[in-house]
């Protein structure tokens, strides 16, 4: 079958609004539209996208699974767009992915100050498919922590970074100053074995209510701060090593350009 790119983008707005009205007014149609898109979407691909109750909509396993392909191949084809575009207006760009609580902007301006002709832009690395950017053409550079899969990938090392146990901010461990991974034997894990969440935001939800703790970069952890949930040190843990990243051991000159400021930048 040949996959309508329209209606892909249709049930992506549904799925992240998790909401038919919100969608809609998101892409400047009328609900019921949406809604017969969608059943007509659906029927195509021969299974249940979304389960509806009069009160919310949730993905399937085959809605969840379509959700995280989409994000591919719609960032694909946008950046392969995108790429056309540019070279009708001969503009150079360069598009740096990010790991979630990594800040690569430091880099961007240093770079932007010697190349001010080269257009940049970013694009978030999931933090369940961090390489993903790089492997479908959304992205030249990637500023990521291991693990991923690095096959084919040329890595240059940056740094370290601690990890903390997340958890609710009325757990029994939470009032320790830190802790040990012993600690957390007993203790429900929230990571990608155990459970696919779509987004940050929802794991520490989970968190927060109850449904388990997580080991998290220290600097994702900052960044969602917030006042029910702690994050401890635990001392035995590895340490998270991060890395600028490429596709390839011969990049074009403005990648190299950029790979050797952002080494010394982030060093720093």
């Amino acid at each position: 079958m040949d996959l309508d790119m329209r209606k892909l983008r249709y049930f992506v707005a549904v799925a992240e609004h998790r909401h038919f009205g919100r969608a809609a007014e998101q892409l400047y149609i009328a609900q019921p539209v949406l809604s017969r898109q969608i059943r007509a979407f659906e029927q195509e691909m021969d299974c249940t996208l979304l389960e509806r109750t009069t009160r919310s909509v949730e993905l399937t396993a085959a809605g969840k699974q379509l959700y995280e392909e989409a994000q591919g191949i719609l960032g694909t084809i946008d950046a392969a767009v995108r790429r056309v575009h540019d070279a009708d207006r001969a503009i150079q760009r360069l598009v740096i992915a990010f790991a979630p609580g990594l800040h690569v902007s430091e880099a961007i301006r240093a770079f932007k100050s010697l190349h001010p002709q080269v257009e940049t832009d970013v694009v978030p690395a999931r933090w369940w498919d961090p390489d993903a950017p790089l492997r479908d053409g959304r992205a030249q550079i990637a500023y990521l922590r291991r693990p991923f899969d690095d096959s084919g990938l040329h890595t240059i090392p940056i740094g370290h970074e601690h990890r903390v146990a997340c958890m609710p901010a009325t757990h029994p461990l939470a009032h320790r100053d830190e802790i040990l991974r012993a600690d957390l034997d007993c203790e429900l894990m929230l990571d990608t074995q155990t459970r696919r969440l779509d987004s940050l935001e929802e794991k520490f939800e989970l968190i927060a209510s109850g449904h388990g703790i997580a080991l998290v970069p220290v600097s994702v952890a900052r960044y969602y701060s917030r006042p029910d949930l702690v994050h401890l040190p635990v001392a035995d843990a590895p340490n998270a090593e991060t890395c600028l990243v490429v596709t390839t051991d011969r990049p074009e000159k403005l990648v190299r350009d950029f790979l050797d400021i952002a080494t010394t930048t982030l060093r720093h």
